[in-house]
């Protein structure tokens, strides 16, 4: 398998292509798979395939990856290289994998990790992801752990929002880590400013194309380029650094409080396919722009973040991740294994009952 459907250049974290149309959730093919990853997300999860690759520079391996009942790990930023041809801004994006087990992942950490001269910002290799999987639990007891289902505030189905604290407590209680209560979850987004800065990247791609290619391309990215183009400047650069700088600070903040961070991957479980931005269904607004506020943060401050699943709602999956400070690749990896093993998921798409 060559290619999986994604998002128009990975923009927005919905599985709908003018060139392939709408790719469905596996679960129920009314039902997005996500994104940007989201066609590698459904051809693991449908057993298309046994692993695929992904990036995720705001969520796009750990959205698809908590919709479709997979594993989704976002490393420490650099931890996979990102060569040849690196491109750097806005130094968020990192190169991951969507799998059904933990050891599938770490496998690949195995065989990808590593320095590479044509990407600046990787970092040196690591060995012994598979062979030391779940040998870091012992050192974790008594670490500390924050449970923070609506992290950064987002707003999360109330179900979904008691299964996270469910499932938090019950790892917390497996690898022996002491629960903090009253941890604060506010880390700043870089919002719409941020959101043009990265288009700059795209005209570097499309060159001389850009604007006559303008109808080839969907209409939420058609949109933002010439917005973009018309009204991006000095000043919203400026605000994005700055911005930068507070997410940092607060990311650190909570890091000093606590060594893991539980939170929801997705608001709820997944959204009708043919929905590409917010909307209102009966008394609930869905959609995908309510997803970022809690994938986003750990792609600012480059943290390693998790995606694991722990249960059902309405039939489709839901997940929480793992989050932790910079280089805790390891450990989050273990609380992962550790969760699977006590409260193993289906490894394809209505393989168990729900």
């Amino acid at each position: 398998m060559g290619l999986t459907t994604a998002s128009e250049f990975g923009g927005l974290n919905v599985s709908m292509t003018k060139l392939n149309g709408i790719t469905g959730n596996p679960w129920d093919p009314t039902r997005t798979a996500g994104g940007s990853s989201g066609g590698s997300a459904s051809a693991v999860a449908g057993g298309l395939i046994p692993i695929a690759t992904g990036g995720d520079g705001g969520g796009s391996i750990r959205i698809p990856a908590g919709f479709n009942g997979l594993v989704g790990m976002k490393g420490t930023a650099g931890r996979i290289p990102r060569g040849p041809h690196t491109g750097i801004a806005p130094l968020t994006v990192v190169v991951g994998c969507l799998s059904r087990s933990v050891r599938d992942t770490a496998r690949w950490y195995d065989v990808c990790n590593g320095h590479d001269m044509r990407d600046p910002y990787s970092l040196p290799r690591v060995d012994g992801w598979e062979t030391g999987l779940g040998t870091h639990l012992a050192d974790l007891r008594g670490k500390r752990m924050a449970i923070v289902p609506d992290h950064n505030t987002a707003v999360i189905r109330p179900e979904l929002d008691a299964m996270v604290r469910a499932a938090g407590e019950a790892l917390a209680a497996d690898a022996g880590l002491t629960i903090v209560d009253g941890v604060e979850v506010k880390v700043p987004g870089l919002g719409l400013e941020w959101a043009m800065a990265n288009l700059g990247g795209l005209l570097a791609e499309l060159g001389d194309l850009w604007p006559g290619c303008k109808d080839d391309l969907t209409n939420e990215i058609s949109f933002g380029m010439q917005i973009a183009s018309e009204h991006y400047n000095l000043q919203m650069a400026a605000n994005v650094e700055t911005q930068r700088t507070l997410a940092n600070e607060a990311m650190a903040a909570i890091f000093d409080q606590v060594d893991f961070l539980i939170c929801a991957t997705n608001p709820d479980a997944a959204y009708p396919a043919n929905v590409a931005l917010n909307t209102r269904v009966g008394d609930v607004t869905v959609g995908p722009e309510n997803n970022g506020a809690l994938t986003i943060p750990a792609n600012i401050v480059g943290n390693p973040s998790c995606q694991v699943p722990i249960g059902f709602i309405d039939g489709l999956p839901v997940g929480m991740q793992i989050v932790a400070p910079h280089h805790h690749d390891k450990q989050v990896l273990d609380l992962a294994w550790l969760t699977e093993r006590e409260r193993p998921w289906p490894l394809v798409a209505n393989s168990a009952p729900i």
